[in-house]
């Protein structure tokens, strides 16, 4: 897909970290673009808009009314969007079962929080990919072929999670597991789709971690050592969006690290 003025894009999780740094990508090359994030990130979003002329639709993921309202005000500024970009998620931490260290008590991993990240890591993510294919199926599909284009954002702790990241292990695998079926999907319509595993990068919720946290998990890097970019992740998100024989693949963006067991 060619990008410039006529295309439209919407990034979920786009106010902040991998998915602003996408955003700022793909205004780059010309894109109108609609970002969607929490009402939390209102204050960021005025700002994005101000900077980059985006339009900033407070959503959240896990909610049908949000959802539906963020792409009824996106497509209302916009137009139809042909990309869509995942990068709306959370986390959290949490063994399967153990002993309270200071009582000796033995819990096990709160079912209502092992449910909320599944909800809004892999529903949400399938939530935005379905309504925005329903949309892209509206549009004639360009020179190339191309309807429209969707990237998911899994995380490297789909194959190797560490202690405790049971959830978002399975909410990130999810987004894997269902790649290739969606490609699969919509394939005579146009619409590509495929999925980044990030490493360990240097977001909003990272930089908040003691410089030596920091400077050991860069350490773990087998090359570069350092913590990625998030403008690397738009670079990929950019040629999975471009190329147009990228389809249904999940693809590790990672300086070859495997994640320890803790």
């Amino acid at each position: 897909m060619k990008l410039d003025s006529s295309i439209s894009a919407v990034v979920t999780g786009g106010a902040s970290g991998l998915g602003e740094a996408t955003v700022r990508a793909l205004v780059a090359q010309g894109v109108k673009v609609a970002i969607f994030d929490l009402d939390r990130q209102a204050d960021r979003g005025a700002a994005l808009e101000k900077e980059l002329g985006v339009t900033f639709c407070a959503v959240n993921v896990t909610s049908d009314a949000d959802v539906d309202a963020g792409f009824e005000k996106a497509r209302a500024a916009n137009g139809q969007e042909r990309i869509l970009v995942n990068c709306a998620g959370t986390g959290n931490a949490a063994k399967t079962a153990g002993r309270d260290k200071t009582t000796g008590d033995i819990k096990h991993f709160p079912l209502a929080h092992f449910d909320m990240i599944i909800q809004i890591n892999l529903v949400g993510t399938f939530r935005c990919i379905a309504k925005s294919a329903a949309g892209m199926l509206t549009l004639d599909p360009l020179e190339d072929g191309d309807r429209g284009v969707i990237v998911n954002t899994a995380s490297v702790a789909a194959e190797d999670g560490q202690m405790g990241q049971a959830a978002y292990s399975a909410s990130k695998a999810g987004v894997i597991g269902m790649t290739l079926p969606i490609a699969r999907d919509l394939m005579s319509e146009g619409i590509r789709i495929n999925t980044i595993l990030p490493g360990i990068f240097n977001t909003p919720l990272l930089n908040a971690a003691p410089e030596a946290v920091k400077a050991g998990l860069a350490a773990s890097v087998p090359f570069p050592k350092r913590l990625g970019q998030p403008e690397e992740y738009a670079q990929l998100a950019l040629t999975m969006i471009t190329n147009g024989y990228f389809n249904g693949e999940d693809v590790r963006l990672d300086g070859a690290i495997r994640m320890a067991p803790r």
